[in-house]
């Protein structure tokens, strides 16, 4: 009976360790998410809020950081901050607001929300001191905590509307 009990005891505490490791492997998970979604929010709505596309460093992003794009990838850190100061340049009264963030591993989902004047050169296309005001949605690679990729969705026929460009 001694022997039984002692097996039934070793398993239970074997079943606890193991669950503990998942539970354990659980919470670092959770936090690693909610670090990712924190440093991505903190960091977009820095550079929005205080307009300097500069904050975008290798600190959180990848020196291969990529942005996905219809006329083709936007590959390299100088280069992916080039891409995003076209919004900062563009409309120097812009706001840009993260409406949600959804996270699984390293993919985070961002719906954001983006309004103001195009009062200076966005992507070529010279101001037309129209407003602007939009919705979207990021699909974000994180890779070992930093943006590895970015691709946005949008409605490209209401920004165009808008804009005056159709």
């Amino acid at each position: 009976m001694k022997n039984i009990t002692l097996i039934i005891v070793s398993l239970f505490f074997i079943g606890c360790a193991q669950n503990n490791e998942e539970y354990n492997q659980l919470k670092a998970d959770k936090e690693y998410i909610e670090s990712n979604v924190k440093m991505y929010s903190d960091v977009w709505n820095a550079v929005f809020s205080e307009k300097n596309i500069d904050l975008v460093t290798s600190e959180n992003f990848h020196e291969d950081v990529t942005v996905v794009t219809s006329n083709g990838d936007v590959t390299g850190l100088e280069n992916f901050k080039g891409y995003y100061a076209n919004y900062i340049n563009g409309f120097s009264d812009g706001e840009f607001t993260i409406v949600h963030v959804f996270s699984q591993g390293d993919m985070l989902v961002k719906q954001w929300h983006f309004k103001g004047t195009h009062d200076g050169d966005f992507f070529g296309i010279p101001a037309t001191n129209k407003q602007l005001d939009l919705t979207g949605t990021t699909i974000v690679k994180m890779k070992d905590g930093k943006v590895l990729q970015e691709q946005d969705f949008f409605d490209n026929y209401t920004f165009r509307s808008q804009l005056g460009l159709l």
